[in-house]
Parts: C-alpha cells; sequence; structure tokens
C-alpha cells in the first residue's frame, strides 16, 4: 500500500529548506573562493540553481548570507570546542579543507574577505574577537589577549599560505605534521613567563 503525499505545506517547507542549504553552500564555496566582494548575488543564485530573489528572502542580504556562512562554521566551532582544543580543531580543519577532506571553509571565506570592503568588516571582526575571547585565557597571564593574537596571526598566515598563496612545501604537507610542529611551539607561547619590569638587562 502505497503511503500519502505529503501535505502541500510540508513540501513546501523542505523546498524551502533545500533552497536554503543550496544557497548557503554556494555562498560558502565563492566567498571562499572570491571572497565577499569579489562575490555577487548573481553569482551565488547561479551557482545555487536558484532565482537571486529566493537570497533575499531567506538571508535579508549578501552580508546576510555571509553572516549565517560563518555562524556555522567558525561560530559553530567555537561553541562546540573546548577553548584548549580551538586552535587545533581551527589548524586541522583548515589543513584537511586544503586537501579536500572537510566541507569547513570558514578560515578561507576569512583570509580572502578580511580587509576587502567595509560592508563585512563588522561580520569578520566579530567571528575574529570571538576567536581571540576564547584563547585569551589559555595563558593565565595578564596578557593573554596578545598571546592569542600572536596565535590566531601563526593560524592565518599559515592558512595564507597553504590555501591561497600554495607555496611549497607547505601547500601539500601533511596535516599531522604541520599540526605536530605547529602545536609543539604553540605550546611555548601558552607557558612563557611574563616579562616583568625591572628584570636583569632591561633597558631604562
Amino acid at each position: 500500500m502505497e503511503s500519502a503525499p505529503a501535505p502541500p505545506s510540508q513540501e513546501r517547507r523542505r523546498d524551502a529548506a533545500a533552497t536554503r542549504r543550496r544557497l548557503l553552500e554556494a555562498g560558502r564555496d565563492l566567498f571562499a573562493e572570491h571572497g565577499y566582494e569579489g562575490t555577487t548575488v548573481r553569482t551565488i543564485a547561479e551557482r545555487a540553481g536558484v532565482n537571486q530573489a529566493l537570497l533575499f528572502r531567506y538571508f535579508g542580504s549578501k552580508q546576510g548570507l555571509l553572516t549565517e556562512v560563518l555562524a556555522e562554521g567558525g561560530l559553530e566551532q567555537l561553541r562546540s570546542t573546548p577553548p584548549e582544543e580551538l586552535f587545533e580543531a581551527a589548524l586541522r580543519s583548515m589543513l584537511t579543507r586544503s586537501a579536500g577532506d572537510t566541507d569547513d571553509r570558514t578560515l578561507e571565506v576569512y583570509l580572502r574577505s578580511i580587509g576587502r570592503g567595509d560592508e563585512a568588516a563588522g561580520t569578520l571582526r566579530e567571528l575574529g574577537e570571538e576567536y581571540q575571547k576564547a584563547l585569551s585565557g589559555l595563558s593565565g597571564t595578564v596578557d593573554g589577549a596578545l598571546r592569542a593574537d600572536l596565535a590566531m596571526a601563526w593560524l592565518l598566515g599559515i592558512g595564507l599560505m597553504r590555501t591561497v598563496v600554495a607555496r611549497e612545501p607547505l601547500a601539500d604537507a601533511d596535516p599531522d605534521d604541520v599540526c605536530r610542529l605547529v602545536l609543539g611551539a604553540l605550546d611555548h607561547l601558552w607557558a612563557a613567563p611574563e616579562r616583568r619590569q625591572g628584570g636583569p638587562g632591561e633597558r631604562e
């Protein structure tokens, strides 16, 4: 016996969810490949196979779509990952994405979009501030925010050289090898003693 067809309202909800998902995936990939400023509403809609008007219906604007893309990737990672595991999770996500093993392209979106226009600046800055806030307590020192910024600068620099510049040997390096070297050095950053005023050899 065949099951009864779904009510029209349920079909519409399924179609809407599928369309929204296609727009999110298209936006994520295009922002990662071309940056926020280099991506248009038209190209997002074309890749998703939908009318441009649907992007505005579901997200309000291209910036609204960017916010959703970052929330689904970076902000979700922040919510679900303990601070002591966050740097490694972000690093591994970036390294394995460049090898084609994951759909998380948050750092690629960030790298190709930051500093390229005012419209997306607030959304991108918020993501960076949330990462800094999560990492800044790991050293237990008064300069924890500075140490967090240094860690993030290193992370983004690795991403730039591996995924944007594609510089060898980093571009094709094994993710486990990169993590081993980077995380070993990062431990020293978190554990390094604070610089105290008036110490031996300090300049006046």
